[in-house]
């Protein structure tokens, strides 16, 4: 039975591919049309950064040297400086999915379709400083509304600082999971622990600084709010009067970087209890020829996450990894590319408290993505659910414009 229904859903991915391949979308997201280039120079492939692409974004959304002359208005006024047409883009990603059915007792297709459109828009606000946000028009099929949305101030005081000051994901320093190529997502970074202890590595407001040492340290240390990005209650964004830090430091040595991580903070729970969080754990990338390997481990610890049940007897231990794997076989000049990613996370939580959330899981899975065009991307997708015995297929399109 599975077989057939594996061969059913693969008929209807090769006729979406097919309708892929037989009409294509072809555009420019805002920054190559402002420099009128190629988006491989910044990406290898769509969302990816290369070097030059990390390079610009901490360079404040320009490149050193490359400037264009008609990029922004010549207004008379030295302390004014207005880009021509602000820097906007979309990015519209399209999927059919063969998964199992919300009963959990069979498989079933869905077309997501769209799983997610965006508006963004980002680029040059003064000497030095710049702005980026987006928006989503559709998420899932909500309005989701703003996710990323900051300034940065690069070479601050003439030295290597840079900051960012707004909304942003508090593990952009470490892998980044808008930039990922893969459907399936970094389980690590996404963890709530309860309902009531809003603290992971996605989005969250606050205050990023980043400094690169002579000697080629990257050094991150971010100042946060440490309750996502809900809307403000009574003019107050923060709900309580805690503040959470997190520090990041990395080093290349030739072919591999290594890192480490490490966040702390509390959640006030009402009356005076309140939630200590402490995560960490090392982290490296190691590039091999046209394979470059990425890990991450993470080891969390939480001491009163239900605080009316009672303190448990000792910290709730979450803890996890991800491996992902990237072919690249033709280097910035590839058209397909291979990515393999594993997901593991663990918890201890239901020991203590028995209605508390599941967070055992553990995945596998392997992409194939194609380049129909600079901002057009095809991918096919299979993961194995390892927990719970369970197959995933996912077929779709990346495109942004």
């Amino acid at each position: 039975m599975f077989f057939r229904r594996l061969a059913t859903s693969g008929i209807l991915m090769l006729l979406l591919v097919g309708y892929g391949l037989t009409h294509p979308l072809y555009g420019h997201p805002g920054f190559a049309r402002q420099y009128k280039m190629s988006c491989a120079t910044c990406h290898n492939p769509a969302p990816r950064l290369t070097a030059v692409g990390k390079e610009f974004a901490r360079n404040a959304f320009t490149l050193k040297g490359e400037e264009p002359s008609d990029a922004q208005l010549d207004t008379g006024d030295p302390l004014l400086l207005l880009q021509a047409l602000p820097p906007i883009g979309f990015r519209l990603d399209a999927y059919v999915r063969y998964r199992p059915d919300a009963a959990g007792t069979g498989m079933t297709g869905d077309f997501q379709s769209p799983y997610l459109m965006k508006f963004l828009s980002g680029g040059r606000l003064a000497n030095k400083a710049g702005y980026y946000f987006s928006f989503f028009l559709s998420d899932q099929g909500e309005l989701s509304g703003i996710r990323d949305a900051y300034l940065y101030f690069a070479n601050i005081l003439g030295t290597s600082i840079g900051m960012t000051l707004g909304q942003f994901q508090v593990s952009a320093p470490l892998f980044q999971r808008e930039l990922r190529l893969t459907f399936e997502d970094y389980t690590l970074y996404n963890t709530r622990i309860t309902p009531g202890v809003p603290v992971n590595l996605t989005y969250d407001r606050g205050v990023m600084l980043n400094y690169t040492a002579p000697w080629g340290s990257d050094v991150f240390l971010e100042v946060l709010n440490g309750n996502g990005i809900g809307k403000a209650a009574g003019g107050v964004f923060d709900g309580d009067r805690f503040k959470n830090l997190a520090l990041r430091w990395s080093q290349p040595l030739s072919n591999l970087r290594l890192g480490a991580f490490g966040y702390y903070g509390k959640t006030g729970l009402g009356d005076s209890a309140s939630n200590l969080t402490v995560i960490y754990g090392p982290d490296a990338t190691l590039e091999i020829g046209p394979v470059e390997f990425n890990l991450q481990y993470l080891r969390r610890t939480d001491d009163n996450p239900y605080p009316a049940a009672g303190r448990p007897a000792s910290e709730i231990l979450t803890q996890g990894s991800l491996a992902e794997a990237i072919f690249t076989p033709h280097g910035d000049r590839s058209r397909w590319y291979l990515i393999g990613l594993f997901n593991y996370r663990t918890s201890n939580i239901r020991e203590y408290f028995t209605g508390a959330p599941l967070q055992e899981y553990q995945s596998a899975g392997v992409t194939w993505t194609y380049l129909l065009a600079r901002n057009l991307r095809l991918s096919l997708e299979y993961n194995r659910d390892l927990y719970n015995n369970q197959n995933r297929l996912t077929a779709g399109f990346f495109s942004a414009f």
